[in-house]
């Protein structure tokens, strides 16, 4: 993908098409190929980013305006359809791109997958990285009936490639028991069901830390995201993961890169939940690029 020229479809509220002088750079990752509940979140980069124009450039919880924050959207990347191995290499090169050029990712999924070769690349370029993991799911299967690349393994992936206890697990209410005794094995925290208390404790410890934070829509209860491929009810109110993420913007905390996946648009048709996205991603944006 080249960087020299503006993007020429949707983007992202107030992007600058400046790609030289951009802080971050937002792209989507429009892969669906192993989720093995129910395809669509291919289709949410491009929505999120068609609904953004509906948002107020300003954040009263942050008091910072979209024009106060460089960034360029870089569209989607092209992924092959079907081919989850070459899609994660060609979503790696894309990241090692922007490592090299001191951006900050800023990705739109897609499967939950698709954050594996992006945190696996900024990791391998800050060292003593850690993982804020905010999900339904606990994501730690090594397979999912045989098949290791699946939208259910992209925390297990990581967490052993930089170590267990450098990964933060909030929200989750869903997983195999195995998954669970794994986690706790090992050293790595998981949080069920909470985010934002949980959140605060662990905060204050990862000060000093370059951080990637990765948010699936699904932690939200289905009543305020029910446009994701495996909904999960029981989970937490929007308000909440707002605050959760003006927790971390109010922390001091050194985020380095940042996702939001998982969102189908097809299976809302109110877009409440490309909405709720375009406005977390805002809040997001604002709060932790400096």
């Amino acid at each position: 993908m080249r960087f020299d020229e503006a993007y020429s479809g949707n983007v992202f509220i107030k992007s600058n098409q400046n790609y030289e002088e951009a802080q971050a750079v937002i792209y989507g990752m429009p892969m669906d190929w192993t989720v093995s509940y129910r395809p669509g979140s291919r289709f949410g980069p491009q929505r999120i980013r068609e609904v953004s124009i509906g948002l107020e450039e300003y954040s009263p919880y942050l008091d910072r305006d979209l024009d106060d924050v460089n960034y360029f959207d870089a569209g989607d990347i092209p992924l092959p359809f079907g081919n989850a191995a070459k899609s994660l290499d060609l979503i790696a090169d894309f990241i090692s791109k922007l490592m090299q050029d001191g951006k900050i990712p800023v990705g739109m999924g897609g499967e939950h997958l698709v954050s594996w070769p992006v945190m696996k690349t900024v990791a391998d370029n800050y060292k003593d990285l850690a993982i804020i993991h905010m999900d339904a799911h606990t994501d730690l299967r090594v397979e999912y009936e045989g098949e290791p690349l699946s939208h259910s393994t992209p925390i297990r992936k990581i967490a052993e490639y930089i170590g267990p206890k450098n990964v933060y697990s909030f929200g989750i209410r869903s997983g195999m028991k195995e998954e669970f005794d794994w986690a706790k094995e090992n050293g790595m925290q998981i949080a069920k069901f909470e985010v934002l208390e949980p959140l605060k404790e662990v905060l204050p410890t990862l000060a000093g830390r370059p951080v990637y934070v990765t948010i699936d829509i699904d932690v939200l209860d289905p009543a305020h995201a029910p446009g994701t491929g495996t909904v999960d009810c029981g989970g937490i109110t929007s308000r909440e993961l707002l605050a959760s993420i003006h927790a971390i913007a109010n922390s001091g905390v050194n985020v380095v890169g940042f996702d939001l996946v998982e969102v189908a648009p097809i299976y809302d048709s109110s877009e409440q939940t490309a909405n709720t996205a375009s406005k977390l991603l805002r809040e997001m944006i604002l709060g932790w690029v400096k």
